[in-house]
């Protein structure tokens, strides 16, 4: 892990511990990477329930309750499948958040429509997820790399909102 990745582990860490919250991950592209990413803080045993690497569709629909429909719609690598994948790990989980990825990591499997590179980020929970898509392809280490430094962000963001929002609505 970079030293920017540490650091913001940290923050997420402190984040989840003043909240006391839980968070799990549903992958595919990134193979348990975020995961790692998470639990590599000391003390994550509090926060950090579980992930489930859901590298084919199949386990997406079985363990997260993915649509089946939209995935044959829209592939497993759209926007919709990762927001479900989110609501998903929340239920099945068992936790208070949760951060997903779906994409093409690469070398392979890429078409026209669906480049290799593609990514879909999600961040959330049960009620509000917030989502971004990575276009870039570095090649398969640094697409994960990337994909996992921009989701740990964005779980940072999402928990400081909310955190305002918790301390907003007690004052």
């Amino acid at each position: 892990m970079d030293f920017e990745g540490k650091i913001i582990s940290r923050d997420v860490s402190q984040l989840l511990w003043e909240m006391e919250k839980t968070v799990g991950t549903a992958e595919s592209c990134t193979g348990g990477r975020i995961a790692e990413t998470i639990m590599g803080v000391p003390g994550a045993s509090k926060y950090f329930k579980g992930g489930i690497i859901c590298y084919v569709n199949e386990v997406k629909e079985n363990l997260l309750g993915v649509s089946h429909e939209l995935m044959e719609e829209k592939t497993a690598v759209c926007e919709e499948v990762a927001v479900e994948m989110v609501k998903g790990a929340c239920q099945t989980l068992n936790v208070d958040y949760a951060v997903a990825a779906t994409g093409l990591a690469g070398p392979g499997g890429g078409s026209k429509e669906i480049p290799v590179g593609t990514i879909w980020l999600a961040v959330g929970n049960a009620e509000r997820t917030i989502t971004t898509k990575i276009l870039e392809d570095h090649g398969r280490d640094i697409n994960i790399a990337i994909a996992t430094n921009t989701a740990m962000q964005m779980l940072r963001d999402f928990l400081i909102e909310e955190n305002k929002e918790v301390e907003a609505a007690e004052s």
